[in-house]
C-alpha cells in the first residue's frame, strides 16, 4: 500500500517543490509571496535545474561542522515523534505521511536559537555552540527520516514492517503468543532489513542523482526548505511563522486527541446511524453496521490536504462502491454475511469479520470484509505494476543507452584521488562515503542476515541471500518511481517475493503454516530493504543539492537506523500492549487499529500457502474484472489521455485501498482535507504556501503522538475505558 502512502498527485501542491520542478508546477502568486516575506532576498531559486547542486554563495561562511552531535540528538528526537505518529497512522489505515520537511522546519526552529545561546568556546561550545547551517539542518532530517525509516508512506523504510508483515506473522500464530516474548527476534529481523538496504544502494548514487539526473521531489523541496530557512533576513522570518504554525496545530491536535479517549462517542465518533436508531427509525441501523459514520480525524484531514483532490477522492468513491453498494449487495444476495455485535441489540452486526475459527467458511461463508479484501489488493498489485512499468519506459531506454552504464560501472565504485574538472559531481574525493566502508558493510550485513535467518527463521543461504538479491532488486523500481514521482511502491511490489517464496514452499513440501512463515519473512527482508535503499538515495538527493557531505550524511544514517530498529520494535510492543486487538482480532473485526496492510500480508500468505485457494469464487471474478479495468485506465491514461488531464484520472491504487480499509470514515475526512486545501489555495495561494505543510504536518504528528499517550494511559490504566464515558457509543460500549 506504500504507492498510496506515497502519493503526491498531479493535483499536490507541495511547498517549494513548484519552484523546483519547472516541467509542469507553477508556483502561484510569487510576487505576494515576496510581499509578506519582505522584498529583500539574497538568492531566488526559481531558474535553479534543480538536477544540479545549488550555486556556492562567496558571501555565506563556511560550515566546518555538518555532523555534530546537537543535530544527530535533535533528529533523533523529532525521528521519535514522527516515527510514533507514522506507525499509529500506518496501523490505523497504512497511510503514512513523510517527515523530510517535517524535519527540516522544526530542526531549524530547535536548532538556530539554541546554537545562538550557546557559547562558542570551552567543551560545551564545541560540543553544542556555534553557528548552525543549512548543510548541519540537512543531517538533523538526515538522522530523522532513519530514526523513523518512513519517507514521504504509508510507510516506508522499517516502520513498513510493524504496519504490514510482523502483525501479520502474531495474527497467523507464527511467533510467541505477545510481542514481549520475541523482543530479540524482533531486533534482529528489523536489523537484516535495515541494515542490508542502507549498504548496497552507495554505489547507485552517482547512477540515480548524477547520471539519471532524478528529480526526486519531497527530497529536492526538502533541500530548497533548508536553503531559504537559512537565507538571511527572510528566511528566519519565514521559518518563525511556519515553526510557530506546526507547533501551535501540533499541540492543539496532541490534546484534542488525548481528550477524545475519554469522551469518543461526543468528541470524535459520530454514530449518526446508532442515534437515530435509539430514536426510533429501527431501520438506519444499517449505517453504522457498514461503517458509516464520521470521525474528526485531524491526521487524516491533514492527510487529505498532502495527497489532493484525486488520491482523496478516489479513496471516498471507492468506500462508496465497496462499502456502500457492493458490500450491502453481497449481504441480500447472501454472497457474504455478518456476525452478531451485540447480545443486547440484535440489529447490529459487524461485517468487518477478517479470520475464521473453519477454513471453510474463507469460501462458502465469507465476510463483507474478507469478500472485498482480494479485489482491493488484486487492483493495488496490478495497478502499480502497470503504472511503474509505463512511467518507467523512458527509464529503461535510457538504461541500455551506452552513455548511460557509466553510471554503473563498478570500476566507478572505487573513486579516484582526483576529481575530474568535467564531471558534475565536484563532492570532494576525502568527503565521499569510502569504498571500504560500504563495502565491508554490505559484506558483514549480508553474513549478518544469513546467519540470524538461518538460526531463527530456519531459511537456508540460498533462500535467505534470494530474499536480500528481491530486496535488492525492489530497490531500482522504489529508486526510479520515488526519484520520478515522488510514489514509492515497495510496500505493494514485495507482495512479489510471498508470490516467489510461496512457489518455493509448496514445491519443498511445506505445511502451510511453515510455508507462511517462510513467505512472510522473505517480504519482511525484501520490503524493508528496498524501502530503506529508496529512503536513503532521496536523503543523498538533498544532500548533493545542499553540497553536503555524502560521508556525514551516511553516518548519520547509520546512527538514525541504529535508533529505529530499538524504537520501532518498542513502539510496536507498546500498540499491541495497550491495543492486543491489532494482533488478535475479534470475531466481529471490529478495532481500533483496522490494519489494513496487516490483513493484506496476512491474506496473501494464507492465500500462497494453502492447498486450496482460500477465495471466494465472486471475489475472484471481481478481482479480475476490476483489476483489468485497473490496468486498461492506466493504458489510457499514458497513450490516449493527454498529461494536463491526468488529475481526473481515478486513481485505482486509492480504489484498491478502500476495499481493505473497512473504516470509511477515512476516506471522508481526506475527501473534506483535500477539498478544503483546494479552495485555500485558489482562495489565499500565499497563506496556502506559508501555512499548508506546517499545518498539515501538525495534524498528522498531533494525532499520532496523541494516540502514542492514549496507548501508554491505557497501559497505566488510567484512558477513557476506565474513566471516561461511553455516551454515543453503539451498544453503550466504549469506543474511540
Amino acid at each position: 500500500m506504500a504507492d498510496f502512502e506515497k502519493r503526491r498527485d498531479d493535483d499536490v501542491v507541495l511547498p517549494e517543490v513548484q519552484r523546483t520542478h519547472s516541467s509542469s508546477l507553477d508556483y502561484p502568486n510569487e510576487k505576494s509571496r515576496d510581499s509578506e516575506l519582505g522584498e529583500e532576498r539574497l538568492e531566488t531559486f526559481d531558474d535553479h535545474d534543480v538536477t544540479k547542486p545549488f550555486p556556492i554563495d562567496p558571501t555565506e561562511p563556511e560550515e566546518t561542522h555538518q555532523l555534530t552531535f546537537r543535530a544527530l540528538l535533535v533528529g533523533s528526537v523529532l525521528g521519535a515523534v514522527v516515527g510514533a505518529s507514522n506507525i499509529y497512522l500506518g496501523l490505523k489505515t497504512g497511510f503514512t505521511f513523510g517527515p523530510q520537511l517535517f524535519g527540516a522546519i522544526f530542526g531549524f526552529a530547535i536548532l538556530k536559537p539554541f546554537a545562538k545561546a550557546m557559547p562558542e568556546s570551552g567543551i560545551l561550545g564545541k560540543l553544542l555552540g556555534g553557528p548552525f547551517g543549512p548543510k548541519e539542518n540537512c543531517t538533523v532530517q538526515s538522522s530523522l527520516l532513519h530514526a523513523i525509516c518512513s519517507p514521504s508512506t504509508a510507510s516506508g523504510g522499517l516502520g513498513i514492517l510493524f504496519v504490514s508483515a510482523i502483525p501479520a506473522m502474531y495474527r497467523l500464530n507464527l511467533l510467541s503468543e505477545l510481542p514481549q516474548q520475541d523482543v530479540g527476534k524482533l531486533i534482529a529481523l528489523t536489523t537484516c532489513a535495515g541494515f542490508f538496504g542502507v549498504f548496497f544502494v552507495i554505489p547507485l548514487r552517482r547512477y540515480y542523482i548524477v547520471k539519471q539526473k532524478l528529480t526526486f521531489p519531497t527530497p529536492a523541496a526538502t533541500a530548497y526548505t533548508i536553503r531559504s530557512l537559512h537565507n538571511g533576513r527572510t528566511g528566519a522570518v519565514a521559518a518563525k511563522k511556519k515553526s510557530l504554525a506546526l507547533l501551535y496545530t501540533f499541540v492543539t491536535t496532541f490534546v484534542f486527541k488525548v481528550m477524545t479517549g475519554y469522551a469518543p462517542g461526543i468528541l470524535y465518533d459520530w454514530h449518526i446511524g446508532w442515534t437515530l436508531f435509539r430514536l426510533g427509525f429501527t431501520s438506519i441501523i444499517s449505517l453504522d453496521n457498514y461503517g458509516w459514520w464520521i470521525e474528526f480525524t485531524p491526521a487524516f484531514y491533514g492527510a487529505g490536504m498532502l495527497s489532493g483532490l484525486n488520491a482523496s477522492w478516489s479513496f471516498f468513491g471507492g468506500s462508496v462502491l465497496a462499502w456502500g453498494i457492493i458490500a450491502p449487495s453481497l449481504v441480500k444476495n447472501g454472497l457474504a454475511v455478518g456476525v452478531p455485535a451485540d447480545e443486547v441489540f440484535p440489529e447490529r452486526i459487524s461485517y468487518q469479520a477478517l479470520s475464521f475459527r473453519d477454513p471453510d467458511q474463507y469460501v462458502d461463508a465469507p465476510s463483507p470484509r474478507y469478500w472485498l479484501l482480494w479485489p482491493g489488493v488484486l487492483v493495488m498489485l496490478l495497478y502499480s505494476f502497470a503504472d511503474i512499468l509505463l512511467s518507467l519506459t523512458p527509464f529503461f531506454k535510457t538504461l541500455f543507452a551506452s552513455s548511460a552504464w557509466s553510471g554503473l560501472d563498478p570500476r566507478t565504485w572505487v573513486g579516484t584521488r582526483e576529481l575530474d574538472p568535467e564531471d558534475e559531481d565536484q563532492t570532494p574525493m576525502e568527503d565521499r562515503i569510502p569504498f571500504s566502508w560500504w563495502s565491508t558493510g554490505l559484506f558483514l550485513s549480508t553474513v549478518m542476515c544469513c546467519a540470524i535467518l538461518a538460526t531463527q527463521f530456519h531459511m537456508n543461504v540460498g533462500e535467505a541471500i534470494l530474499a536480500l538479491l528481491l530486496g535488492f532488486l525492489f530497490s531500482f523500481i522504489g529508486v526510479q518511481s520515488s526519484g520520478q514521482t515522488d510514489v514509492n511502491p515497495v510496500s505493494t511490489v514485495a507482495k512479489a517475493s510471498q508470490l516467489i517464496f510461496g512457489g518455493i514452499g509448496k514445491g519443498s513440501g511445506m505445511d502451510p503454516t511453515t510455508g507462511q512463515m517462510f513467505n512472510l519473512t522473505a517480504g519482511v527482508i525484501a520490503a524493508g530493504s528496498a524501502a530503506q535503499a529508496s529512503d536513503m538515495t532521496g536523503d543523498l538527493k538533498t544532500g548533493y543539492l545542499l553540497r553536503a557531505k555524502p560521508r556525514n550524511q551516511f553516518v548519520a544514517q547509520l546512527v538514525g537506523s541504529v535508533v529505529a530498529v530499538f524504537l520501532t520494535t518498542g513502539l510496536f510492543i507498546l500498540f499491541t500492549t495497550a491495543t492486543p486487538c491489532i494482533i488478535d482480532p475479534p470475531a466481529t473485526g471490529e478495532c481500533t487499529y483496522g490494519a489494513p496492510s496487516v490483513s493484506a500480508w496476512s491474506a496473501v500468505a494464507i492465500a500462497v500457502s494453502a492447498p486450496r485457494l482460500p477465495i471466494p469464487p465472486s471475489s475472484g471474478y471481481t478481482a479480475i474484472g476490476l483489476a483489468i479495468a485497473a490496468v486498461l485506465t492506466v493504458l489510457a491514461k499514458y497513450y490516449l489521455i493527454p498529461k494536463k488531464y491526468w488529475g481526473y484520472i481515478p486513481n485505482w491504487n486509492a480504489i484498491g485501498l478502500a476495499f481493505v480499509v473497512p473504516q470509511v470514515f477515512y476516506s471522508i475526512a481526506m475527501a473534506v482535507g483535500s477539498t478544503v486545501n483546494y479552495f485555500w489555495l485558489k482562495n489565499n495561494p500565499t497563506g496556502y504556501d506559508m501555512y499548508m505543510f506546517a499545518i498539515a504536518a501538525g495534524l498528522l504528528a498531533g494525532e499520532g503522538l496523541g494516540g502514542v499517550f492514549q496507548a501508554l494511559l491505557a497501559v497505566a490504566g488510567v484512558d477513557g475505558g476506565e474513566f471516561g464515558t461511553a455516551i454515543g457509543c453503539p451498544g453503550f460500549q466504549f469506543c474511540g
